[in-house]
Order: C-alpha cells, then sequence, then structure tokens
C-alpha cells in the first residue's frame, strides 16, 4: 500500500477521533473555536517566520551565498500553513512543530541526512594535457 494513500485514509480517521474525543471532554463550541483560533494564530505565526525567513534569505544573498536553507525552510512554511488551515488537532501540532525554528532546523537537518546530496563530492585537480619543451634541444648551432 502506498504512503500517499495510507496518509490520505489515516489522517482523517486520526482527526476525526480527535474531534470525538476533544469535543466530548470541552464541548462542541469549544471545539470548534479551538480549531479557529489555533488556526488563525498559526497562520500570523508562520506569516511572521517566512518574513524571517526572507530577511535572512535576502542577507544570504547580499553575501554572494546561496540561501539553501532558506530555501528549504520557506518550503516548510507552506507546508505547515497548510497544514495549520487544514481543520483539525493533529495536523496543528505537526504544522506548529513545524513552524518553530529550532523543531524546523532539527527537521531538515534530520532530512538533509536521510537523503544526502552526491554531488557534494570536491575535486581538487583540473584536467588537461601538457607538453614539454626544452629550449636548448630546439636550436641548431
Amino acid at each position: 500500500m502506498s504512503t500517499f494513500l495510507l496518509l490520505l485514509i489515516g489522517i482523517p480517521i486520526i482527526e476525526i477521533y480527535l474531534f470525538i474525543k476533544i469535543g466530548s471532554q470541552i464541548g462542541a463550541f469549544n471545539t470548534i473555536s479551538l480549531i479557529f483560533i489555533t488556526a488563525f494564530l498559526g497562520i500570523l505565526y508562520a506569516r511572521y517566520e517566512g518574513f524571517n525567513t526572507i530577511k535572512s534569505g535576502m542577507s544570504q544573498l547580499i553575501k554572494n551565498e546561496m540561501p539553501i536553507y532558506e530555501i528549504i525552510s520557506g518550503a516548510a512554511l507552506a507546508f505547515a500553513a497548510m497544514l495549520l488551515i487544514l481543520p483539525g488537532f493533529a495536523t496543528d501540532v505537526f504544522g506548529l512543530l513545524i513552524v518553530f525554528p529550532p523543531t524546523r532546523r532539527l527537521l531538515i537537518k534530520k532530512l538533509s541526512t536521510k537523503y544526502p546530496n552526491e554531488n557534494k563530492k570536491k575535486q581538487d585537480f583540473i584536467n588537461g594535457e601538457f607538453e614539454d619543451i626544452d629550449e636548448d634541444n630546439d636550436r641548431k648551432i
């Protein structure tokens, strides 16, 4: 069974279960209010972190460095915002974990070691041909 299909079926089941459990404890209105409040505050914080990421990326560009972490971080923030918009408690928790910089940095580090970049091999030589020219042998006496 594919991972995508498993997530497509599993996430709504987990969310419905959490809606029922939390709703039975705090009430339906409070549950719905909590979902909207976490989505609203999470998106505001994701926007704030997004602007910080853009500022950091611009400072990297000014230094003539490639803002690789900032690009990956921006994509992670977009994914986190999508998770926060989706109604549910489990998606909100994962979205908030991605939005906070320490956990986002840890997640990106974990994924970067899981999928290493094979183009990082540095070559310390230059290919080429050479011809040894001896000036003494070329003179005619």
